[in-house]
């Protein structure tokens, strides 16, 4: 069962990043602040559920949460700052729509850059541990799925309705055969030398 907070004394929010990992597409990040006695017994990190689990999810976590921010970084800014530096700044962004300010910051992961001057603490596996981390899981993970899916349209050929724009041998077949497009993140080195 995950825990509703790490220290009852602060509002904290809960971070997660969706799509770090990808060949394309932006990278999202949200942030969450649930109330401390919020439950939902499908409540559990975003890679643990479903497609259908996490869409019914996230109108609840929208309409329960006290806040909740969402942001993305673009494929080509992911290409100039890297990865790491890309997901930080989108939880930052996330971190930026909320109001109330949280008085801690739960991040999954172990690594962040600290957010102005509200504390932090990282967690590995965190979204299977918070409550708050968890539902910033979900958030990211459906919108930037939702992305995906719109930019399948335009281009689907990748697969990306499907893999979501993540290396899976048909979207590495895809590139192989079409090259790269301008939602593929160059700096991955995608295709052979």
């Amino acid at each position: 069962m995950l825990e509703s907070f790490y220290q009852k004394k602060y509002t904290e929010a809960g971070l997660d990043e969706a799509g770090r990992g990808c060949y394309a597409g932006p990278v999202f990040a949200a942030a969450v602040i649930l109330p401390v006695n919020f439950y939902h017994p499908l409540l559990n990190d975003s890679k643990q559920l479903n497609a259908k689990q996490r869409e019914l999810l996230r109108p609840i976590i929208e309409k329960e949460a006290i806040s909740y921010g969402v942001s993305q970084i673009s494929n080509d800014e992911i290409d100039q700052i890297n990865i790491l530096k890309a997901s930080i700044k989108a939880m930052h962004q996330a971190v930026d729509q909320l109001s109330p300010k949280p008085g801690l910051l739960l991040v999954d992961g172990n690594r962040f850059t600290p957010y102005k001057k509200i504390p932090h603490q990282c967690f590995v596996k965190g979204d299977g541990r918070y409550a708050s981390i968890a539902a910033a899981s979900i958030l990211a993970k459906t919108y930037r799925d939702e992305w995906m899916n719109q930019l399948h349209k335009e281009f689907p050929y990748y697969g990306w309705d499907r893999n979501k724009g993540y290396g899976t041998a048909f979207h590495r077949k895809a590139i192989e055969e079409h090259g790269l497009c301008t939602h593929h993140r160059k700096s991955f080195r995608l295709l052979p030398d």
